[in-house]
């Protein structure tokens, strides 16, 4: 190591070092550059989705953008976060560690801004859901309508989006509940140690076709090597997307599919389906209606199924009156 003179006419004199200590040891030497708040977020995203262009495209920037953010993430807190030469990308013990924190932080920080932002326009008696696309429109306003029966719950607002980004909201601190499918085998960046979570109903994803003239399924499941099924899927953001892929790698049964139409939004993977593009795993509270008119049949038995729960989701923090007072009655009447 030596010293090499910057700015010699100055007083005091001033030095860089010029170093061959490996990346991870000079990261603390480096000059501190102030924290960035989409630091935080690209580090959640990589370390959810274990890959940089996925996440580069989840964060809507380019991947060496985003990676060249993770690296200054990495300078400011002074170790490597990542192992990258793994697949998929995982935490380094720092990055586990520091992961808690990045959890917290962010929504804490989030979080404060919005109580500022109700108290500035006197929301408070607004009881505020983030609820994903899939239990929009069928399963949430009837589950809504249960609950009012029992008791005075007075404004809603409702936020709907995909999970990533309803995720994204609950660690922000935009919302006071989450309402949202999950199966036990998929991890959420919701974890126990910072959220409360209790079941309030169930579904299943079903495989779904158009029926052919004889009201028979368009597609059989499972196919076959040689003529594999048009698939139309979920998207990367989708929750039901994220279940889906855990669940199929698992599953002991196979099947010959071929990804014709990607969408994060259920509802047009069910127009899909009904004009007879492919076959989607879709939510039986979806479908019901339309697996008895006939608009939708089964592309396979039962055993293609996929049970979820529906959960309705808090943080451990205490929340506002009116959105504790509504947790205790859906805890005390579910229990």
């Amino acid at each position: 190591m030596k010293l090499v003179p910057r700015g010699a006419n100055r007083q005091p004199t001033c030095y860089h070092v010029a170093s061959s200590l490996p990346y991870s040891n000079r990261l603390a030497s480096r000059p501190e550059r102030p924290l960035e708040f989409i630091w935080l977020e690209d580090f959640l995203a990589l370390m959810d989705c274990g890959n940089f262009s996925r996440a580069a495209e989840l964060r809507h920037v380019t991947q060496p953008a985003f990676s060249r953010r993770i690296r200054a993430l990495e300078h400011w807190v002074g170790v490597d976060l990542f192992e990258r030469d793994t697949h998929p990308v995982t935490l380094t013990e720092a990055g586990h560690r520091f992961r808690l924190v990045a959890d917290e932080v962010l929504r804490r920080l989030l979080h404060g801004r919005e109580e500022a932002h109700q108290a500035g326009h006197n929301a408070a008696a607004k009881l505020k859901f983030a609820v994903t696309h899939a239990l929009l429109l069928k399963f949430f306003p009837t589950w809504l309508h249960a609950w009012e029966a029992k008791a005075e719950l007075g404004a809603i607002h409702l936020l709907a989006n995909n999970l990533y980004a309803c995720e994204a909201m609950m660690l922000r601190g935009e919302a006071e509940f989450l309402v949202y499918h999950h199966h036990p085998a998929v991890p959420s960046r919701l974890g126990p140690n910072q959220f409360f979570s209790v079941q309030v109903s169930d579904d299943r994803l079903v495989p779904v076709v158009a029926p052919n003239q004889a009201g028979q399924p368009r597609y059989v499941l499972p196919g076959a090597p040689d003529a594999a099924l048009p698939h139309l899927v979920y998207g990367l953001e989708s929750g039901l997307g994220r279940i889906l892929r855990t669940i199929r790698g698992d599953r002991s049964q196979q099947a010959w599919l071929e990804t014709v139409f990607t969408s994060h939004l259920g509802a047009a993977l069910k127009a899909m389906a009904q004009d007879g593009r492919g076959v989607a795993w879709l939510p039986l509270s979806i479908v019901r209606d339309d697996l008895d008119n006939g608009s939708l049949v089964r592309a396979g038995d039962e055993s293609w199924d996929t049970l979820l729960e529906i959960r309705l989701l808090r943080p451990h923090s205490l929340q506002k009156p009116a959105a504790e007072r509504f947790w205790s009655l859906v805890v005390n009447h579910t229990a």
